[in-house]
């Protein structure tokens, strides 16, 4: 077989091995998905009539789906650091280096599965939204994937960078600690008021992260308001953490263990 082949059967079976975990224990997926879920519904049903500035609850839900589904990616990107974290505090990473097995593959199979786990679960959260009023009638089929788009490419830099995150904890404790701010920069971000409405030193730190150009490109795909230059903003925040997480999770598993 070639080295190719090689590399694509250990990355499947890897991928399977972690699918069958998170089928075999997900309670760690279930509870990072209360922090989005328990978001919205608070700020929708409690929040949502004064959040919305005499708009009403409906167009307050309209603009916050958007930042949750990508607050879903953050949280649920904390299991790939835990994960990974366990994997290698447990011994089976030392085990699979003795295996005439395709090295990358073992890191590829956590971070497909991740993936895969991320949008089931935003495609969960989105259902939550749209049984709670969202709606998304003026976007276009094209705007649509795109918008699925961005969301699996903000997944895959994001795990990328959860993986790092994982690899470089001593324990899964750690691990998930470390990936915290996966979950806390949604918040100081577009997602639940504009940038215009915060105070003006607090400003710069909500428009440059992440999450922000993401959020208000993902809120202008499917309600149809203005994208401006989040648009590409979002895109390179997304190739930059892909390529920054690839290269420092390959650096930090290739070390030699200790």
């Amino acid at each position: 077989m070639s080295t190719l082949s090689l590399a694509v059967r250990d990355s499947s079976t890897m991928l399977r091995r972690n699918l069958l975990h998170a089928r075999r224990y997900p309670s760690l997926t279930l509870n990072l998905l209360l922090t989005p879920v328990m978001m919205l519904l608070l700020f929708v049903y409690i929040f949502g009539d004064t959040m919305s500035g005499g708009a009403g609850r409906d167009a307050y839900i309209a603009y916050i789906v958007p930042g949750i589904l990508l607050m879903t990616i953050g949280s649920t990107t904390v299991g790939t650091a835990v994960s990974i974290c366990t994997d290698m505090s447990e011994g089976i990473i030392a085990r699979f280096r003795t295996m005439a097995i395709h090295r990358g593959s073992i890191l590829f199979g956590h971070v497909v599965g991740s993936l895969l786990q991320t949008i089931l679960s935003v495609v969960f959260v989105g259902a939550i939204g749209v049984a709670m009023g969202f709606r998304s009638t003026d976007a276009t089929v094209l705007e649509w994937f795109a918008a699925f788009g961005l969301l699996v490419l903000f997944a895959l830099a994001f795990t990328w960078i959860a993986l790092g995150m994982g690899l470089g904890s001593p324990n899964a404790e750690a691990a998930g600690n470390s990936a915290m701010p996966l979950i806390l920069l949604p918040l100081i971000s577009s997602a639940f008021v504009p940038l215009g409405s915060m105070p003006g030193w607090f400003q710069p730190i909500a428009e440059y992260q992440p999450f922000t150009p993401a959020i208000e490109t993902l809120r202008g795909l499917l309600l149809g308001t203005e994208i401006g230059h989040n648009g590409w903003l979002a895109v390179a925040w997304c190739v930059g953490l892909t390529v920054l997480g690839y290269f420092w999770s390959r650096a930090q598993f290739d070390r030699e263990p200790k």
